[in-house]
Parts: structure tokens; C-alpha cells; sequence
């Protein structure tokens, strides 16, 4: 295999494993967020630790990498990343970890498989994803989003008996002890997760469109993490007034909350999310959410002992399913681009043009001038 070869496969391949991180470092945080929320960690001082601590590793990057490139603040930009600031960082989050510690990582993983839907569904509105109902990859994708949230109500309504699997049975005993401290109330927790979801889709068409007009990745990371610990310090301060002990930081695992959820899932996720971004669409970003929930589902039962219920794991099952139905669509319209091909031009606009018999014969009957003889 050739030099070039292997680098154009290399380039090509560069936005599949950045996703694919991505969903890794989401898993980690889901597994790391719940074993915090079971201790006690307050989510509206979890958002805003988790910001101030992207903010603060992001800015310094920032400044010294795109100080030649960073386009001036205009008003509009601005507006758009105190709304990138609210979206994500306070409400999303806020109503995301809420709805977890009213359920278990595995279930919020699974229902955040919406994502995807919600976020093509406003790409499509707003005319960033390309849809055509007369055509399969388009009816694919019209399908599968349909099917995704049929997946996500089964989760949430549907209920069965519980998978027993080897190393949970000995720790059931402990997480019902520790379900009795946290309300379980799935139901609500699962309409504080879809909610959060609209919120998390909204950010990254809000985002996209904000990388056209600033595309400096790590000022806007560093701004809209910023902003959005601001935000959410005054909402704290407003919900949880007199509560001051929800601002100490211990040496535990709510530490590691704040450190690893601010570097990898608020600064490395808000950066490469908006580079593969520019290139493949915000629908592309999302897709790879099924990825996370099969990591969080067996690094849970492991770390903290859940248990799984066949409504859980069939509607998971749907979800995926519906998912794929999405990128299956997405990719033939990524490879009607690359070839060419305009899958949604009319048919008679893409077949060949016919040329009569006799047209050749006409240029071949004008008159030549024979050798030797001279024009008159």
C-alpha cells in the first residue's frame, strides 16, 4: 500500500475515532457522575465546577494558539455563545444529572440515544442536513429517527424482569440499601433527560452555526465554558441560597467529578466535537452515541453494581437499531458527495444524452479540401 494511500485513509478515518473517543470519555463520566451523585454531590455546584475547571485549562491554549487567527468579537457572536453558554453547560447539564440521580447511569446512557434524533430533527429544519422523503438513504433516516424515540419510550414505560448477571447478584443487596437514600422515580427522570437532550441538540446546531462566522475552536471553548459557569453560579446561587456547604471540595470522587467531566466532557468534547463539526455535519457528531451506552452498561454493573431489565436492554436494543438506520442514510449521501452524484436530482436529469445516429455523419459530410487542388 502506498505512502498517499495509507494517509488518505488515515485523514478519512481521523473523524471515526474522534467520536469514538468521545463516546469513551462520555462513559467514563456517566459511571464517574452517578458514583458522585450516590455520595451526595450537588448537580447545579457539579455544573459549575465542571466549567470553571474547562475554562481554566482551555484558556491558556487558547491564547497562545489562536492569537493570529481569532476573528474580532461582534455582537451577534457574542449573543450566540451566552446562548451556546445556557444551553449546554446550565440547563442541559443541570436537568441531565438531575434525571440520573433519579435513575441509574446505564438508563440515563441509553435514553441520551435520543440525541441523535432530536439533533437531526433540527438539522433538518434548519436546512443543515440534507433530506429528500422520495429517496431510501432519506426515508432511512426519517425512519430511523422515528424508531429512536419509539426505543426510548419503551425504556421508559416498558418494564420486565431483571437480567441477573454474575457480579451484581452479590452487591443487590447494597444498591437497594442505596436506592432507599436515592428516590428512584424513572418516569421523571427520563423526562428530565429528553429534556435535556432538546438542550444538548439545540447546542450543537447553535454551535455549527457559530464555528461559520468564528471559527477559532479553542476561544470558543474556552468563552462558552466560561459564560456557562457564570450562568450557572448565578442559578446555584438563586436555587441553593443559604446552602453553603454544596461549594466544599473534598479529596473524593466529586474531586474527580469536577476534573475529569471539566478536561475531557465539557473542554476535549466542546473542541473536537466542533472540529469533526466543520466536515461531516453536527448529525455525524451524535451518531455514535450507542457506543456509550454498551460501555456504560458493563463498566456500571461492574463499578456500581447495576442491575439491567429487559425493558431497559429491549428498548436499548430498538434504539440502536433506529440509530443505525440514521447513519446508514447519512453515509450515502456522504458518498453521493463524494462521487459526484446528485442522488436527488430527477431521473431524467441523471441518465446519459443520447445523441442521434446521423450526427457525426453530418460533420463527416462537410467538405474537405482534396490535395493538389487550389481554391478557386
Amino acid at each position: 500500500m502506498s505512502t498517499g494511500k495509507s494517509a488518505k485513509i488515515l485523514a478519512q478515518s481521523k473523524p471515526y475515532f474522534a467520536v469514538i473517543f468521545l463516546q469513551f470519555g462520555y462513559a467514563g463520566m456517566a459511571v464517574i457522575a452517578k458514583a458522585a451523585l450516590n455520595n451526595g454531590m450537588n448537580h447545579y455546584s457539579f455544573a459549575v465546577y465542571r466549567n470553571i475547571t474547562a475554562a481554566v485549562v482551555f484558556a491558556p491554549f487558547a491564547f497562545f494558539f489562536e492569537r493570529k487567527i481569532r476573528p474580532k468579537m461582534t455582537f451577534s457572536v457574542f449573543w450566540k455563545i451566552m446562548l451556546l453558554g445556557l444551553l449546554e453547560p446550565v440547563i442541559d447539564q443541570n436537568l441531565y444529572y438531575t434525571g440520573m440521580k433519579y435513575t441509574t447511569a446505564t438508563f440515563t446512557t441509553a435514553l441520551g440515544n435520543v440525541l441523535p434524533a432530536i439533533t437531526f430533527i433540527l438539522a433538518w429544519i434548519l436546512r443543515l442536513e440534507k433530506v429528500n422523503v422520495r429517496k431510501l438513504h432519506s426515508q432511512a433516516k426519517i425512519l430511523g429517527t422515528t424508531v429512536t424515540i419509539g426505543g426510548a419510550m419503551i425504556m421508559t414505560l416498558v418494564r420486565g424482569g431483571v437480567i441477573g448477571l454474575p457480579w451484581t447478584k452479590e452487591a443487590s443487596h447494597a444498591q437497594s440499601a442505596s436506592a432507599g437514600n436515592t428516590q428512584q422515580d424513572p418516569v421523571k427522570g427520563a423526562a428530565m433527560i429528553a429534556a435535556g437532550c432538546c438542550c444538548w441538540a439545540s447546542f450543537y446546531i447553535v454551535q455549527a452555526i457559530t464555528l461559520k462566522s468564528y471559527p477559532a475552536g479553542l476561544s470558543l471553548t474556552s468563552m462558552l465554558c466560561g459564560v456557562g459557569a457564570l450562568q450557572g453560579s448565578v442559578l446555584t446561587l438563586v436555587v441553593e441560597r443559604g446552602n453553603t456547604a454544596i461549594w466544599a471540595i473534598h479529596w473524593d470522587t466529586t474531586l474527580l467529578a469536577y476534573i475529569y467531566s471539566g478536561v475531557i466532557c465539557s473542554g476535549v468534547a466542546y473542541y473536537i466535537s466542533g472540529v469533526v463539526m466543520k466536515d461531516k455535519g453536527p448529525v455525524f457528531v451524535t451518531a455514535f452515541n450507542p457506543l456509550s451506552m454498551i460501555i456504560v452498561a458493563i463498566m456500571g454493573s461492574f463499578i456500581l453494581a447495576e442491575q439491567l431489565d429487559f425493558g431497559k436492554v429491549f428498548g436499548a436494543c430498538v434504539i440502536v437499531v433506529g440509530l443505525y438506520l440514521v447513519i446508514w442514510g447519512s453515509s450515502k449521501d456522504d458518498s453521493s458527495k463524494s462521487s459526484g452524484n446528485d442522488l436527488d436530482a430527477p431521473v431524467e436529469q441523471q441518465l446519459p444524452v443520447i445523441r442521434p445516429a446521423n450526427h457525426q455523419e453530418q460533420h463527416s459530410a462537410t467538405p474537405r479540401e482534396v490535395p493538389g487542388e487550389e481554391s478557386v
